[in-house]
């Protein structure tokens, strides 16, 4: 099978991107993971830094002191996004170029103050931190989820005789109800086609997921390239 590869980077990046049949066990996939699970308590982070700074520095603009703590915002936004391109380079091996310089026309703190508020690159690391909170709750939710089902349901033949071996059930117990009648109904995982159905299920989820985590990773990337870097 044909792959695509990641844009090669002066820092020697992961170029190639394994075929779907290698994808659930290869390094590239784990790294991606790693990227989902370590994106939520960072977007957590970014959100708690940069909504209470903007809303301070709204309710004090009409004084003077709403517009040091914007410049505040502004100068955490670009530091947050800096981290952003570390971690993508850390993991991908893209090395997205960080935007230009702040520009400081006139002395003195107003003269910063002044050209932080003017900095189109921190406004945008605000921007980014606002718009990419939800996704990386969704990232976290679905790459974590799918990621252990698909490995625990794969691997679901290798330990499936504990719970007949530790527990009083016959099997996993999938559902136990008593319905209206008084009737006690208890359904449980036992026979071997039971068990081969869990496991192909399983497989399936297990080479799914380094898609779909591929597809969410995908989207912060080019979010890292449009808001929080030069390349454009």
């Amino acid at each position: 099978m044909s792959t695509a590869a990641y844009p090669a980077t002066a820092l020697g990046g992961h170029h190639d991107r394994p075929g779907f049949w290698r994808a659930p066990f290869s390094p590239q996939t784990f790294r991606e993971f790693g990227y989902a699970l370590t994106g939520l308590p960072m977007a957590v982070l970014g959100f708690c830094l940069v909504v209470p700074l903007f809303s301070a520095g709204i309710g004090l603009v009409v004084t003077a002191l709403g517009l040091p703590v914007l410049a505040l915002l502004l100068a955490v936004a670009r530091g947050l996004g800096a981290a952003e391109r570390l971690r993508i380079r850390s993991l991908f091996g893209e090395d997205l170029p960080a935007p230009r310089e702040l520009a400081v026309r006139r002395e003195g703190v107003w003269g910063r103050i002044t050209a932080r508020l003017a900095d189109p690159a921190g406004w945008k690391a605000v921007l980014h931190q606002v718009v990419m909170f939800p996704w990386a709750i969704l990232s976290f939710a679905l790459s974590l989820t799918f990621f252990t089902l698909g490995w625990s349901l794969a691997l679901f033949p290798l330990y499936q005789w504990a719970f007949r071996h530790y527990t009083s059930w016959e099997g996993y117990r999938v559902a136990d109800w008593t319905g209206s009648d008084g009737v006690h109904h208890v359904y449980e995982i036992t026979s071997i086609p039971q068990i081969t159905g869990v496991c192909l299920l399983g497989l399936v989820l297990l080479f799914l997921t380094p898609q779909l985590i591929r597809g969410l990773t995908g989207v912060n990337r080019l979010a890292a390239r449009a808001l929080l870097s030069t390349e454009n």
